[in-house]
């Protein structure tokens, strides 16, 4: 059992402390802007037609899960985003790890996934429609291409940021470079690939999205792009409400994987 000093607890209690404000406020601050919002629209100090109003997009959502559209469309897009998010993760690992055990191919390819990085994806929409097919495919095609390059930067740097003068003293020793990556490399950097995964899954949402908009019959990406073609503003908010609570709930449960890492490390 452990036990530990009052400093200690005294000083766990004022992080448990400062956690509970801080979700206080956010809190505050959603209720606050919910409450202003609701409060312009019944007084008619904005369009509803163009802004819509909390209680028109709950009553939205309602009617969505009625209807038994809600829970299908939600599915099909976190089934995308997750067939993306997996996908990139891997390749973008797999490769940052060929980059470090390759320098010259490192050398060689780092322009090109800088180059390829910062071209907007949405204007190759129409090229990975005709390649890919205008599917299920496409859309994950899109996510993937959005995603894992940016994996690949930021792994690649955490791999070759390690201290050079630390791989020195264990090169002395003479363990192999398999050895190097898989006892030094690679566990040092967790903190910082579960950080990347967190940006992952937010661009792989967004490649879904942008997907959906272009090709796809179902998923929240189709109702949004469906509500603006019917001037339904109501249900384009209500879906973009919807993938801000999904992207948070993903985006948490990345980060408690890296909250149980880092206690299992330490």
């Amino acid at each position: 059992m452990l036990i530990f000093s009052e400093e200690h607890k005294d000083y766990l209690n004022a992080i448990r402390r400062e956690k509970r404000i801080i979700l206080f406020w956010r809190v505050i601050l959603i209720f606050i802007f919910l409450l202003l919002w609701e409060f312009g629209a019944q007084y008619e100090i904005i369009n509803t037609f163009l802004f819509s109003s909390p209680t028109r997009i709950v009553k939205t959502i309602i009617l969505l899960f009625k209807r038994e559209e809600l829970i299908n469309n939600i599915s099909i897009t976190i089934a995308e985003v997750l067939i993306s998010f997996i996908f990139a993760t891997v390749i973008g690992i797999f490769i940052a790890t060929i980059m470090w055990f390759k320098k010259r191919f490192a050398k060689i390819i780092d322009p090109y996934i800088t180059i390829i990085n910062s071209l907007p994806k949405v204007a190759l929409g129409p090229l990975i429609i005709i390649w890919v097919g205008a599917s299920i495919n496409s859309i994950v095609f899109m996510a993937i291409t959005i995603s894992v390059f940016t994996t690949i930067i930021n792994i690649y740097s955490g791999f070759i940021s390690v201290d050079n003068d630390y791989l020195v003293m264990i090169k002395s020793f003479g363990a192999s470079k398999w050895q190097i990556y898989k006892k030094i490399i690679f566990p040092s950097n967790l903190e910082n690939i579960i950080t990347t995964l967190k940006i992952n899954i937010s661009l792989s949402l967004i490649g879904v999205i942008m997907g959906e908009l272009l090709v796809s019959k179902k998923g929240l990406g189709y109702l949004i792009m469906y509500g603006s073609q019917v001037f339904n503003l109501d249900l384009v908010i209500s879906s973009i409400f919807i993938l801000g609570f999904i992207s948070y709930v993903m985006y948490l449960l990345v980060d408690r994987l890296l909250i149980y890492i880092q206690k299992k490390r330490y």
